[in-house]
């Protein structure tokens, strides 16, 4: 089978496509044929060598995959010709950027059938993030405010529709040229973040997602309300700024994603209720990823980049 690899950190270039022998799964796991892969901007920075989380090259990249159950050996879970989707391993290394990958089942779930298998692997990583950051530690409910940072990203777009569809107000940070995309997905406000400041607009909010980093986490304490929450996707824990929120009477969580069954289940329903959908900027065959990289490096993305195989 075909895979991306890598022997070298560096730019775009380094990815290379090459023939290795297919995977074989393991009691409990199922060889998926894959149709398409999302990538994530996560993937960018360890082809680059900034984040050391699966170790030096030569390795292959990617988690988000979506395809048709091949061999099923020694599960219940799954059957061959079954379409599933998923987000396997993480963080360890899932070699998702490949034909055909091996995945512990309890990691994958039935592909909605309204959702293509290019919209399907766009979802697992950032309906994930979003679910987990909102439902599991946000604890987001009916009547909430909820301000999400980067309302126009991968991660930003599908907060917003998670937090509308658990009955809160929403308010999203996105540049102007996003304001009618992120109005598309609910959000009932939109603050332009290079012509307002948000602390100057937004107050009394419940829970707050941060998907953009840098002093957002530290400027986010001016617009909680006493007991609000701030979850970020991206910040480091800092233990200064914890402590400066926890006197001030609120919460800061950071999250990394994991491949939660349950999560995953409940992104499934909110899809086929209609409430929860994916938006694919761009694909690019599996030939082109370097093209897509590059793409990921720019930044400013609308959603998600998707690798069709």
């Amino acid at each position: 089978m075909r895979v991306v690899t890598q022997q070298t950190l560096g730019g775009p270039e380094v990815l290379s496509v090459v023939e290795v022998p297919e995977p074989r799964p393991l009691p409990t796991e199922v060889l998926v044929r894959v149709r398409a892969i999302g990538l994530n901007p996560l993937e960018a920075r360890l082809r680059a060598g900034e984040f050391p989380l699966i170790g030096r090259p030569p390795f292959v990249l990617g988690w988000d995959i979506s395809g048709v159950v091949e061999q099923a050996p020694q599960t219940w879970r799954f059957r061959p010709g079954d379409e599933v989707f998923g987000m396997p391993l993480f963080p360890r290394a899932a070699n998702a950027y490949a034909e055909a990958v091996a995945a512990p089942a309890l990691h994958l779930a039935l592909k909605p059938a309204s959702l293509s298998h290019v919209e399907a692997s766009a979802l697992p990583v950032v309906g994930l993030t979003a679910w987990q950051g909102l439902v599991d530690l946000g604890g987001v409910s009916e009547g909430d405010r909820v301000l999400v940072h980067g309302g126009g990203g991968g991660v930003g777009h599908i907060a917003i529709q998670i937090a509308k569809a658990l009955g809160a107000y929403v308010i999203a940070t996105a540049g102007a040229s996003k304001r009618a995309f992120v109005e598309g997905f609910g959000a009932d406000e939109v603050i332009d973040y290079t012509a307002v400041d948000f602390t100057d607009t937004v107050r009394d909010i419940d829970v707050v997602l941060d998907t953009i980093g840098g002093d957002t986490a530290e400027r986010s304490l001016e617009v909680l309300r006493t007991g609000g929450h701030l979850v970020t996707a991206v910040a480091e824990e800092d233990a200064k700024l914890i402590a400066r929120y926890e006197a001030a009477g609120m919460r800061f969580s950071g999250i990394a994603v994991d491949p939660d069954p349950v999560a995953l289940r409940g992104l499934v329903e909110l899809v086929e209720r209609g409430m929860l959908r994916v938006h694919v900027q761009e694909t690019f065959p599996f030939e082109r990823v370097a093209d897509a990289h590059r793409l990921l490096d720019a930044g400013h993305l609308q959603g998600k980049l998707v690798l069709t195989v």
